[in-house]
């Protein structure tokens, strides 16, 4: 297809996606996604010029994996009558990755991405495109109410916005659909500060506007939301072979401190 032209936080969609096919040529990838590798060989873009990290590109494909695994085990009771809302999407194939046909699935991101998007992605009865910033309100008339469950999923999203527009959508998600479940990962204070020194980042010329340290902060919001859990990206017995030794003493060392285990997690909410 044609040159790839995105800018700014739109731009960093293509880090996951590079960084997910480059993890499929390891001999024991953290990640399986051969979407990735599809999509990266038919955009004209220079994705060398990302920079990305090592560590990064680790942590990204965690990341990926455990909001993977927390959103199969969600939907493992499904039966036709729950909602996935999968915000920020950029071109991430975890609709395929999940395998799951009965869940009604909505990828949505801005317009000029959904566009490309609709190159490799084509929506059936049970899965749709929505091209929208998630700021705006129209998008979630979308939305069917009613449904028995509803995730909403937020990776690499909400580090982008103001506190003030999170705050917005979340409420006007409980005014939507009701209770829902959300998932989404997080910087601390401090961690969405030292973001701008990040190549990548520097690169596209992004912006990190929020960083939480305390979970409870966004249940003070009066949003209606209960905090869950937290969860840390560390490497355990099931993803130690896909990454060196250094590596694995890196992570574990890292989460022997909170700041810094605390520095980039996934936070789990329920509204109820």
């Amino acid at each position: 297809m044609d040159k790839v032209v995105l800018t700014e936080e739109k731009e960093t969609l293509l880090i996951p996606l590079y960084g997910k096919a480059k993890e499929i040529e390891k001999q024991v990838p953290l990640l399986v996604d051969k979407k990735a590798v599809e999509v990266v060989k038919q955009i004209d873009y220079d994705f060398k010029s990302l920079k990305i990290p090592e560590k990064t590109n680790i942590m990204m494909c965690i990341r990926a994996k455990m909001i993977d695994d927390f959103v199969k085990d969600y939907l493992a009771d499904d039966c036709g009558e729950s909602v996935a809302l999968h915000l920020g999407c950029g071109l991430d194939s975890r609709y395929d990755r999940i395998e799951n046909s009965s869940v009604d699935w909505y990828d949505v991101d801005f317009e000029e991405v959904i566009v490309i998007r609709r190159h490799f992605y084509q929506e059936t009865d049970n899965y749709h495109l929505i091209g929208s910033s998630v700021t705006d309100p129209e998008w979630i008339e979308k939305i069917p109410r009613g449904k028995k469950k509803y995730i909403v999923i937020a990776e690499g999203l909400f580090m982008y916005l103001k506190e003030e527009e999170i705050k917005t959508l979340l409420s006007r998600l409980k005014e939507r659909i009701g209770g829902y479940t959300l998932i989404f990962d997080a910087f601390s204070v401090l961690a969405a500060k030292n973001t701008k020194n990040h190549p990548s980042l520097k690169k596209t010329g992004a912006k990190i506007h929020w960083g939480i340290d305390d979970p409870q902060e966004l249940v003070k919001r009066d949003l209606g939301i209960k905090f869950i859990e937290e969860r840390y990206f560390t490497i355990n017995e099931e993803t130690k072979n896909s990454v060196n030794t250094g590596t694995r003493i890196m992570f574990g060392i890292a989460n022997l401190f909170t700041f810094a285990k605390k520095a980039h997690r996934l936070l789990i909410y329920i509204n109820e």
